[in-house]
Formats: structure tokens, C-alpha cells, sequence
């Protein structure tokens, strides 16, 4: 039997690695909150979302580096955030070919 022999030049050297990005709104009243966007070709029922006591909705998505939109479908509404009126006043957001609100987000 033969040793393996190991590549010193490549100890502590990770390829790059898909992080764990959490997601949140809150919204008190809404009966069910989903995550949509360009990691999962914008499915509304993909990705369903858990609410708290507090009323503050939550999913993980492992996501490569890469700059990504997205939208949270809170009771069947398309939204950038619960209370958002869509009136392109929303930093965190960019117009989309709708005319409407997505939200960004950049993974490093």
C-alpha cells in the first residue's frame, strides 16, 4: 500500500464555497410569505418562508458569489417588502422589466 502524497501548496486553499444567506420581512398579518428570484428562476412556491411569534418571516438559501434579485410574495402579492407601494423610491431596490420593484443583493 502506498502513501497518498499530499500537496502542501494546497493545504488551507478552499475553492470557493456557496454561502448560507438568510432572508427576512416582517409582515404581522400576512398568512403566508414566499422568496422568489433569479437563484430560483423566480418560482413563488419554491421557496416558502417560517414565520416567529413576532410576526418576522424567514428562509436560508446557500447561494454562489454573484449579484442576485429577488421578491417575497406575501399572501399572493408580489413585493419588494411587506408595506412597499412599488414607488421606486426604495434604496434597496432596482426597476424591473415589469415596471415594478426587486430587491438586490450581492453575495462576496
Amino acid at each position: 500500500m502506498t502513501a497518498k502524497k499530499i500537496d502542501k501548496r494546497r493545504i488551507g486553499h478552499r475553492s470557493p464555497r456557496r454561502k448560507r444567506i438568510k432572508f427576512s420581512c416582517h409582515s404581522i398579518d400576512a398568512q403566508s410569505v414566499f422568496l422568489a428570484g433569479s437563484f430560483n428562476e423566480w418560482n413563488p412556491t419554491a421557496l416558502p418562508m417560517r414565520r416567529d411569534q413576532e410576526g418576522n418571516w424567514s428562509t436560508e438559501v446557500l447561494l454562489d458569489r454573484g449579484r442576485y434579485e429577488f421578491k417575497f410574495i406575501v399572501d399572493g402579492e408580489w413585493v419588494c417588502r411587506p408595506q412597499c407601494s412599488d414607488d421606486h423610491d426604495c434604496a434597496d431596490c432596482v426597476t424591473n422589466d415589469h415596471g415594478t420593484m426587486n430587491r438586490t443583493l450581492e453575495v462576496v
